[in-house]
């Protein structure tokens, strides 16, 4: 995919690195030459020096032929212009970062088809990280109504030697709560479980819930033998 990236700050540096690594072809747009210079050179980049709200300089970037634009500019109002000219010029797939919520309905009516508030986003994940340490990560979905956490499994948990099925049918593990990813060893790779998927001591899970259940899937999930 041709991917146009507004501003090349340390959020828009590290999306292009991880889309370059991953096959896509990237431009860049900053008003800093210093900033484009290094968006050429260290990440390689196409970078175009001037405004991401140019219209000029958009069409300059080839914004015509982008099926994904990015918005990450140092303020909401710059970000907002840029969504409503990557609609303007039927951009398919177009992503802003958010700082501020009360942008977040004039950018979903400007275009935006994926809004990330880094605020929200930073401060739910250290809450996560405070409240349940012995969660590896966790995601969500539909602004907050569906959560993803990924859990290890101690040697002494009550699930352990259990198959995905038995957990399922388990009258304390909560329901609409799914055991959708399945890692036995570190080194080995995530799978998708079946009913008959056996959980291994040392082993890792991924398991979608809803946030009322959490306390609830992690009891059950550590519950010691």
């Amino acid at each position: 995919m041709y991917v146009l990236i507004g501003g090349a700050g340390l959020v828009g540096l590290n999306l292009a690195q991880k889309l370059v690594e991953i096959g896509h072809t990237v431009a860049m747009i900053d008003i800093d030459p210093n900033a484009c210079r290094y968006a050429r050179e260290q990440v390689g980049v196409m970078a175009f020096e001037g405004s991401a709200v140019s219209t000029e300089v958009l069409l300059e970037a080839g914004i015509r032929k982008a099926d994904a634009l990015a918005a990450v500019l140092r303020s909401d109002a710059l970000n907002l212009a840029m969504v409503t000219l990557a609609k303007h010029y039927g951009v398919p797939h177009i992503l802003t970062r958010m700082r501020h919520s009360d942008f977040a309905e004039p950018l979903r009516l400007a275009g935006a088809n994926h809004i990330i508030s880094t605020v929200e986003l930073a401060v739910s994940t250290m809450v996560n990280a405070i409240e349940y340490p012995q969660v590896e990560s966790m995601m969500h979905f539909e602004q907050g109504q569906i959560e993803v956490l990924k859990l290890s499994i101690p040697n002494n948990c009550y699930v352990v030697g259990r198959s995905v099925a038995e957990i399922a049918q388990d009258s304390r593990f909560p329901t609409g709560s799914l055991i959708i990813g399945y890692q036995p060893h570190p080194h080995e790779a995530l799978t998708i479980p079946n009913g008959s998927t056996v959980l291994e001591p040392d082993s890792t899970v991924l398991i979608v819930t809803k946030p009322g259940s959490l306390h609830q899937v992690i009891d059950f999930m550590e519950g010691c033998k």
